[in-house]
């Protein structure tokens, strides 16, 4: 059954893959470190553009990035940096492009230190979903305490473009907060998830 419009977070109304994406993964607990990955790509890539942007471009970076493979993306080389310069189905930013294959090699460290990139990343929300209350998308901040304290190690371990306001667009993204609206239906459906395992 498809829900109504105006039920939805109002971020999400634009077009149908962002409805999509809402519907299906956006706030959805993620534990798999290749999704992290991905989710960290593509938030860094959206820093200064629209989320819906980066949406788009989706595939492209699928593409180009070794479909998020990071043991690959961390290989690549000052050739390969160049040749996705040229490449129109991503963000041809330099700065970000580099970033992307640093942070490659830093998330292996981490993956090495911890068990998993999972394991880390949950670990700034003790485990389990932060769960908001929020009648209006619009009240939801753009940074947390927990964002913070992330971007903060994240930075200190050499993380590139992954500040704060991004970093929590990860957090939501990938489930460690619940930032649906209370009248989304997705909200109670995230919710459920978030709470039906120990994290």
């Amino acid at each position: 059954m498809e829900m109504k419009e105006e039920k939805r977070c109002g971020w999400c109304l634009g077009f149908d893959e962002y409805i999509q994406y809402h519907d299906e993964e956006w706030g959805v607990p993620v534990h798999d470190d290749r999704v992290h990955f991905e989710f960290l790509i593509l938030e860094s890539a959206q820093a200064g553009l629209s989320w819906s942007t980066i949406l788009r471009k989706r595939d492209g970076y699928r593409k180009a990035f070794a479909d998020f493979d990071y043991e690959k993306v961390a290989r690549f080389s000052e050739e390969k940096a160049e040749e996705l310069l040229q490449d129109p189905g991503i963000v041809r930013n330099k700065l970000k492009i580099n970033a992307a294959i640093n942070n490659a090699k830093r998330f292996m460290e981490v993956q090495k230190e911890f068990g998993s990139f999972s394991n880390y990343i949950w670990s700034f929300v003790g485990g389990k979903p932060i769960q908001n209350e929020w009648e209006n998308y619009k009240t939801a901040p753009a940074t947390t305490p927990e964002s913070d304290k992330l971007a903060k190690d994240l930075k200190k371990r050499g993380f590139k473009f992954l500040g704060s306001t991004t970093v929590y667009a990860h957090m939501q993204a990938t489930g460690l907060v619940n930032d649906h609206q209370i009248d989304c239906p997705q909200y109670e459906i995230v919710k459920a998830l978030g709470e039906s395992k120990e994290y």
